[in-house]
């Protein structure tokens, strides 16, 4: 028999369209499926605690899945290269296969580990692989509508592959952590009670996500602008923990007439990883340098705002809904990510990396890329971003969107106020009903002293 293999698994935790198992199980040998929980290569991107409870239910339906086809999920923690050494030396495995990732530290956790072992990395996580849709020059595009369009002509994807009906295993299996030593879910308090109620973490609830969005798909267009609605799909967290292959998705939707808007975010997601393949501190630092000199607000003001805004209480419906959401589930409208974001950039004039960080902790689909593009898109300081200048009014857009069922849902001391109020109710404090909050800033006042900001860069 051929000798054991590992497969290291990360952010790809499915076994249908999965090409390092499928290498793995090709070898001939067992597979050794193994995940490993490594805080210390990422440093300061150790894993969000929202991420951490997804964490926990994928790993938890992704073993129940492998035993159900003769094999199991071994859980290790500590350094990737070193844990992985140490299961191949006693295992007696030599090679192991694995989705490649493209955050830097990943990057580097691939280097350490093909330093010690034969590493074979697979493509799997995007529609084409990061740094080969390059411009006509031979180089990575840094604008997204190019981008976007030099993808889709390599469209589509490959067909997914099937998972295999058994993976052989070893006649010994090494030993490995309980998952619920890992202490992944909160506790004291448990905030992540609304979770449940909204997600389904692992292979299965990413299908049935699928299942359902597709039949409705060709509405996306029409109605993803509207928090009220279900027109957005949901898979985001799903395709950040690799739950479901973009491939997967771009095959059951593309043949949709109408989803041309869809497959286009999927795009949107594959440019953000190719811009961190250029810019791997793309999180932290501003993409246009001269935004570095833009004057944020600091001090002891500033960061009572800050808190107002992570707790929903700007007194602006729209934001305080969206970020309540995001607190009670983990995930929020993408209209009201921006709007929110918007705000807290432009109306507050807070440091954009705030919110990156704040998001990061908070939404159970941080993805590295995707967050920090969206960031720098709202900031204005990105390589392809919203002009500065262009300042989102939260009550126009609350308007314009139709969020009123969905401020009834989010922020319930506004749930009798009528559609002509529920937007804007009022600037006064004895006008809002439920102790809600007046206007932390007048749209008018923090949008002059974001542009009087701006101005300074010239």
């Amino acid at each position: 028999m051929a000798d054991p293999v590992l497969l290291w698994l990360r952010r790809d935790l499915r076994l249908a369209d999965q090409p390092a198992l499928v290498a793995a199980v090709a070898a001939g040998g067992p597979v050794v499926p193994v995940y490993v929980l490594d805080d210390e290569t990422p440093r300061h991107r150790r894993m969000g605690e929202a991420s951490r409870w997804w964490l926990h239910h994928s790993l938890a339906s992704l073993d129940a899945e492998l035993r159900a086809r003769g094999s199991r999920l071994v859980l290790r923690r500590g350094r990737c290269d070193a844990v992985l050494a140490a299961l191949a030396a006693e295992t007696g495995a030599r090679e192991v296969h694995a989705i490649a990732h493209y955050e830097p530290w990943w990057r580097n956790a691939e280097k350490a580990v093909a330093q010690r072992l034969a590493l074979h990395l697979h493509d799997g996580n995007y529609l084409a692989r990061p740094g080969t849709v390059l411009t006509g020059a031979g180089t990575p595009y840094k604008i997204y509508t190019p981008f976007w369009r030099a993808l889709a002509e390599r469209m589509p994807p490959a067909e997914p592959l099937p998972a295999p009906s058994r993976v052989p295993g070893p006649e010994r299996w090494p030993q490995g952590d309980a998952l619920v030593d890992w202490r992944l879910l909160p506790t004291a308090p448990d905030w992540a009670t609304g979770f449940g109620a909204e997600w389904t973490p692992g292979e299965a609830g990413a299908e049935a996500r699928l299942d359902a969005f597709a039949a409705d798909a060709g509405r996306y267009e029409a109605r993803r602008n509207l928090p009220s609605s279900e027109g957005t799909s949901r898979l985001s967290p799903h395709l950040h923990f690799g739950e479901i292959s973009p491939g997967q998705v771009w095959h059951r939707v593309a043949s949709v007439p109408g989803s041309a808007a869809f497959l286009g975010e999927l795009g949107w997601r594959d440019y953000a990883q190719n811009l961190i393949l250029q810019l791997p501190d793309y999180g932290t630092r501003n993409g246009r340098a001269r935004y570095d000199a833009l004057p944020w607000r600091n001090g002891a003001e500033a960061r009572a705002d800050l808190r107002a805004w992570r707790q929903g209480r700007t007194g602006y419906p729209i934001v305080d809904a969206g970020m309540r959401q995001l607190w009670a589930t983990g995930w929020m409208h993408n209209r009201v990510r921006m709007i929110a974001a918007s705000f807290l950039v432009k109306h507050l004039l807070i440091d954009w990396r705030e919110g990156e960080q704040w998001f990061w902790d908070t939404l159970v689909d941080a993805d590295y890329a995707q967050n920090a593009t969206n960031w720098q898109w709202s900031a204005g300081s990105g390589v392809d971003a919203n002009l500065f200048v262009r300042i989102m009014a939260p009550l126009t857009q609350s308007a314009k969107f139709d969020a009123g069922g969905y401020i009834r849902r989010w922020v319930p001391e506004l749930a009798g106020l009528p559609d002509e109020a529920i937007h804007d109710p009022g600037h006064g404090r004895e006008q809002r009903p439920g102790g809600y909050p007046p206007p932390i800033i007048g749209h008018a006042e923090g949008r002059a002293r974001a542009l009087a900001a701006h101005a300074t860069l010239k």
